[in-house]
């Protein structure tokens, strides 16, 4: 009761946030609609009441994490799934909205509905939690990486700034996670996306004197910027990590998940594993590539327009790119769920990276990130999110085969059982299920 109460309180919160919203894009009398009435008074009641209810789950399904903000924004877009597209037409005696139009029309319910969430849990945060001490050292840290990586967004001295920003308030937020470097560049690319939200979405209109631009045509405007805020986050959170301790950060065990006595070169051992995972990967997307007709593309990178030449150009990608998921992600997935998650969030990290940003350097043009090269990306993205899976996946299962020299299979499995308990009690599920949500909502920002 105790949770649940803190909840409700922490929903209210959010849900004074998101009624001043649904004033703004005019949505309280259909809230009204529920109880047969059109009034907007009667909506924002309405409006309260179910941000209570839906806050004191919240609180009761967060009770044992450690950290708010992914869960928060996670449920907030879970929310915006079964509340306005869901259970709302079927109160109003509708058929279920699950077309992409609607959904398109409800982007200012989304946007609102993701900052319930966060606020919601930075009040369950703080309420429930007491208030987090940042020490200076990861201040700084962190504000350093955010400025050397803000030239990224291409904005100038304005980008700077909201690089500063962008790493102060990541050390604010999260301290010092303590992670490796795989981890840390899905936690940065997912706090981009908030940033982008908050900045590019919000903050820049409102600056500009605007007022409050949520309608679909301006998202799909801001979305140019998407892009560069999810590399700003994700190189962010790495470079934060590095300036923390390399070793640690990246190339070293974690201490809390470590088995000690590991086979000796397990290093080199865990790079092939990235090659062959990565190869099997390659492989899968290698049938979204031939049916888009996109390997004559990838083909000119070597002066080719054979399709063949693409297939093998390809193909030493992704074992490149596997090799890199060792390099981040060893000993990071203790289970195929975990591999699964961390594979697809890394996946659609690299279509970011890679088709939208590298691939069109290489090819002598400039990054294209508006929205109509977004929504032309659509089926590499399919296809990189197809490939994560795919390494993530094959990577766990040939990781999870060496074991220390010296121990049991039973002593090996309660150790990796008591890793996974400890990694879903941070915020890595609620990563990888926002991450997800991003990459499906791409088509409902851009189309």
């Amino acid at each position: 009761m105790r949770n649940a109460g803190f909840g409700a309180l922490a929903g209210l919160a959010g849900g004074l946030v998101f009624g001043g919203v649904m004033v703004q894009i005019g949505f309280l009398p259909t809230v009204a609609a529920i109880v047969r009435t059109d009034s907007s008074v009667v909506g924002f009641a309405v409006h309260l009441l179910i941000a209570a209810i839906v806050g004191g789950v919240f609180g009761l399904l967060v009770a044992r994490q450690r950290e708010l903000l992914f869960w928060g924004l996670a449920y907030g877009v879970l929310w915006w799934f079964l509340g306005p597209l869901t259970l709302l037409p079927l109160l109003l005696g509708r058929p279920v909205a699950w077309d992409v139009a609607t959904a398109q029309a409800l982007v200012p319910s989304l946007l609102g509905h993701l900052a319930y969430g966060a606020v919601a849990a930075a009040v369950l945060a703080l309420t429930a939690r007491g208030e987090r001490r940042v020490g200076p050292g990861i201040l700084v840290r962190a504000s350093v990486a955010g400025l050397v990586v803000a030239p990224v967004l291409g904005l100038g001295w304005n980008g700077l700034i909201v690089g500063v920003l962008l790493g102060a308030s990541y050390a604010v937020v999260f301290g010092d996670p303590g992670e490796g470097g795989g981890p840390a560049l899905v936690r940065g690319a997912a706090f981009g996306f908030a940033w982008w939200v908050l900045a590019s979405v919000t903050v820049a209109p409102l600056l500009a004197g605007r007022g409050l631009q949520w309608t679909p045509d301006a998202v799909r405007t801001a979305v140019v910027s998407l892009p560069g805020f999810l590399l700003l986050g994700a190189g962010t959170a790495l470079l934060t990590g590095w300036l923390g301790g390399l070793s640690r950060a990246v190339f070293s065990d974690d201490v809390r998940h470590a088995l000690e006595g590991r086979l000796a070169g397990g290093r080199v051992i865990s790079v092939w594993h990235g090659v062959i995972a990565g190869l099997a990967g390659g492989a899968i997307f290698t049938g979204v590539m031939v049916a888009v007709g996109f390997l004559p593309t990838v083909a000119t990178l070597v002066g080719s327009e054979s399709e063949a030449v693409g297939l093998v150009i390809h193909l030493l990608i992704s074992q490149v790119v596997g090799i890199t998921y060792a390099v981040f992600f060893r000993r990071r997935s203790f289970d195929p769920a975990s591999g699964i998650g961390w594979g697809v969030s890394y996946g659609f990290l690299w279509w970011v990276l890679g088709n939208l940003a590298l691939l069109p350097v290489l090819l002598g043009e400039a990054p294209r990130w508006d929205a109509a090269a977004l929504a032309g990306s659509f089926p590499s993205l399919v296809g990189h999110l197809a490939y994560g899976a795919v390494l993530g996946l094959v990577y766990q299962r040939l990781e999870e085969r060496v074991g220390p020299w010296h121990q049991s299979r039973s002593e090996a499995a309660a150790a990796r059982a008591a890793a996974r308990h400890e990694q879903t009690l941070s915020a890595a599920p609620a990563l990888w299920s926002l991450t997800a949500c991003v990459a499906l909502l791409i088509p409902i920002l851009v189309s």
